[in-house]
This record gives structure tokens, C-alpha cells and sequence, in this order.
């Protein structure tokens, strides 16, 4: 293994001094540190390993993975720092252009505007959470897929990025209990590899309804209507049965892609459609963990996507735009 992993990092430093652009870095970094990597698969390895070469190989992996991450960033930030020579002048006139919103901030205002309408309270939490509120309240098991290292971003200080806005409905069934409709919209934090749908910084709007007699329908009904009045239309939308610890049946709840109108391109991978929303009925243990009895209550929580919401609003082919920096592709939206 150890000829393996001497192949690798020499093949990774040549490349990383191919360098010249973001995308020569992003696609380096996948290549590489990705999740169809050669070292990732050596990492998953280490769970099938005998115990002395677990102590034996499995720091050492994650010593060559720290040490290409800062590979790749140390010749990336060259190029930066190449561009960067134009000097700040004071003296220059201000410009008289007044600034615009974030095409993700408009969409978190229509959402939660059409929310509140309907009762719901809007709610926020921390982006820096604990193991309890991000995974093990919403029981997912400590086995779970989802606390694998290569999907979470942890903390040296033991907390971690939250991963979703789930957090925050825990939160909110332990202040307010019961019957309670609530939504969330904030930052959440994967370690994804990147494309055109897919960003390790995104926004998502948390939403859950509970009270005696909630059924799926309800979610149904909520969620076309949201659609509805963001898109100014009807949507097209379809439910697939969805496995998720926190919800009980579970289903994903997908938009017919505005980009392609449904026919096929990069964003929607060629099916024609997004996937915006994981949602369900509130599993009972998660309503038994923050106190509420799942006897006399029951509720849905879902999920939205926002920043894949605002792709289809706004017709943007490449999730990477919107997190960007880039003044001409964020001028467009002129909604203040």
C-alpha cells in the first residue's frame, strides 16, 4: 500500500502545479480527494482492515489527505495572489449603482413570505452544531452513512457544520412543543464534490407542521402552493419514496426542470427533473425525543432546497455561479 500511496501524492503534486484556473483546482481536487478518488477508496478500506492495520494505515491516510488538500490550495492561492497586484486607490469616484439582492435572498423572502402568510413562525439556529441536534435527536443512528467524514465537515473543537436546517426544528418542538408550524431557512455544509448541481455551501428552508390529524396530504398541499407562488404558475412536481431516519414514510419531492422544461441537460443529469425537497411525516421518536407525544401529535417536515430553487427561478445552469463572488452575474437581479 505504501508504493500505492508514494504513486498517488507524486501524481497529485505534478498535477497540482498544472494549476492556472479554478476549474484546473476544483477538478485536481475531485480528481484526487473525490469521492470516486483512489485514496477514498483506500480510506473506506480501513473499515474492512485487521486491527493492527487500522493503527498502522489509517493515520497515515488521513496524513496524505491533509497534506494534498494543502497541496492543492497552496498552488491555487498562487494563482490568486498572481492576479491580485491591482492596488486599492481611495481617490477614485464612488459609483452611484446601488447594489441588489442575492438571487438565493429573494427566494428565502418569497418562500418564507408565503409561509408566514399561512401561520408559520421563521426561526433560526446555529450553523455550528452539536452531534446531538444535527444527527442523533432526529435519530439518525451513530452508524449512519450520513456521520461518515467525507459527508460532514467536523470541528476540531468537536462540533461540526451543520449538515442540514433540521437542527432548528428540534430546537423549536423543545421551546414550543406542541402544535407548533415553524419554518427555517440558513447555510448548511457538505463535503460534496463539486458540479453543476452540486456545492459544499448551500441554502435550504426547514419546514415542519405538527398537530393532531397531520397527514401527507398536508405536505402535498403546502408545497405546490409554495411552488406555486414563487414560480407564478403552476409546477409540475412528483413524490418517490425516500429513506430518511428522521421521517416516517419518507419521499423526495422533485420539480420539473425549468432549465430544460423537463427535456434534459447538465443540471437535471438528463432525467428532466430536480430533486428539491426530502420530506415525510415526522418520525415518532424524533417527536418522543423533544417531548411531544406521538400518541395525540403527528406532523410533516420538509427540506427545500433553496439555492436549487433559485437555479430554477432564475434559470442558472451552474450551481457554482451563485457563490461566485462575481458582481456580473450578481447584477442581474435587480429585486431590492
Amino acid at each position: 500500500m505504501k508504493e500505492k500511496l508514494k504513486k498517488i501524492v507524486e501524481n497529485a503534486t505534478n498535477e497540482a502545479k498544472t494549476i492556472k484556473t479554478e476549474n484546473d483546482y476544483l477538478n485536481i481536487k475531485s480528481k484526487y480527494l473525490g469521492k470516486k478518488s483512489e485514496l477514498f477508496e483506500l480510506i473506506k478500506s480501513i473499515k474492512d482492515m485487521i486491527v493492527e492495520d487500522k493503527k498502522k494505515y489509517g493515520p497515515l491516510l488521513n496524513k496524505i489527505k491533509i497534506e494534498l488538500d494543502s497541496i492543492f490550495t497552496k498552488y491555487y492561492d498562487a494563482v490568486i495572489n498572481a492576479d491580485e497586484k491591482v492596488t486599492f486607490d481611495p481617490t477614485l469616484p464612488v459609483s452611484n449603482d446601488k447594489g441588489s439582492l442575492h438571487p438565493v435572498t429573494i427566494i428565502a423572502k418569497e418562500i418564507t413570505d408565503v409561509l408566514k402568510n399561512i401561520g408559520f413562525m421563521v426561526l433560526e439556529g446555529p450553523e455550528m452544531e452539536n452531534d446531538y441536534y444535527n444527527f442523533s435527536a432526529l435519530n439518525v443512528a451513530e452508524n449512519h452513512p450520513a456521520r461518515d467524514m467525507q459527508d460532514t465537515y467536523w470541528l476540531d473543537n468537536g462540533l461540526l457544520l451543520r449538515t442540514h436546517t433540521s437542527p432548528v426544528q428540534v430546537r423549536a418542538m423543545e421551546k414550543y412543543g406542541a402544535p407548533i408550524k415553524m419554518c427555517a431557512p440558513g447555510r448548511v455544509y457538505r463535503n460534496e464534490d463539486l458540479d453543476a448541481s452540486h456545492e459544499n455551501t448551500f441554502h435550504q428552508v426547514e419546514g415542519m407542521v405538527i398537530d393532531k390529524d397531520i397527514s401527507i396530504s398536508n405536505v402535498i398541499y403546502v408545497m405546490k402552493g409554495m411552488l406555486k407562488e414563487v414560480f407564478k404558475q403552476d409546477v409540475e412536481v412528483r413524490l418517490r419514496p425516500g429513506f430518511f431516519p428522521f421521517v416516517e414514510p419518507g419521499f423526495e419531492l422533485d420539480c420539473s426542470c425549468t432549465i430544460c422544461g423537463g427535456k434534459g441537460c447538465t443540471t437535471c443529469k438528463y432525467t428532466g427533473w430536480i430533486e428539491l425537497c426530502p420530506c415525510g411525516m415526522i418520525h415518532p421518536d424524533v417527536l418522543k425525543t423533544s417531548g411531544i407525544d406521538p400518541d395525540i401529535y403527528s406532523g410533516f417536515a420538509f427540506g427545500l432546497g433553496l439555492t436549487r430553487l433559485a437555479m430554477m427561478k432564475y434559470k442558472i445552469s451552474d450551481i457554482r455561479a451563485l457563490n461566485s463572488g462575481d458582481l456580473r452575474f450578481l447584477e442581474q437581479f435587480n429585486v431590492r
